[in-house]
């Protein structure tokens, strides 16, 4: 019984996710009010062994008609039982030096790569196999995709 139960689970959970086209680049972009876009990527590689990567964009990059505004972003992963497993660091590259913690920092309008270890937060162990769901949260608007480990 608990095995049916852990399966409608997570038959409820995938047909929750959205679907559209775009999954292996960054999603299609929406626009808040003031006419930023954001765009959450698929993570690479999917499904990842030990390591992956997350591709998101914040503000209306390239373009960037506001280059000074500050976004507060925050990118975690959580399992299907929506218990919070990591939060990923910001790869260094265009934005800076990175291995920051995507958690409630400001950030400018650009293109960013989030890295994650696969391990448990604050934990030396890697997370089981399974299907994981990332969120992306750009003040305050959340873009949540999935993940599968194998």
């Amino acid at each position: 019984m608990k095995q049916r139960w852990w399966a409608l689970l997570v038959v409820l959970a995938l047909s929750a996710m959205p679907r559209g086209s775009a999954a292996q680049g960054i999603s299609p972009q929406t626009h808040d009010s003031q006419g930023s876009a954001t765009g959450l990527g698929q993570n690479y590689p999917n499904p990842f062994a030990l390591d992956t990567r997350i591709p998101f964009t914040i503000g209306d990059y390239p373009a960037c008609s506001d280059p000074g505004r500050q976004y507060r972003v925050s990118l975690r992963v959580y399992n299907l039982l929506s218990q919070l497993v990591a939060i990923p660091t910001l790869e260094a590259g265009v934005a800076g030096p990175g291995g920051e913690p995507l958690d409630n920092v400001l950030l400018t309008c650009n293109q960013f790569v989030g890295y994650w270890n696969g391990n448990f937060l604050n934990r030396d162990e890697q997370i089981p196999r399974g299907v994981y769901l990332y969120r992306l949260e750009v003040d305050g608007r959340p873009y949540v995709k999935k993940m599968f480990k194998k």
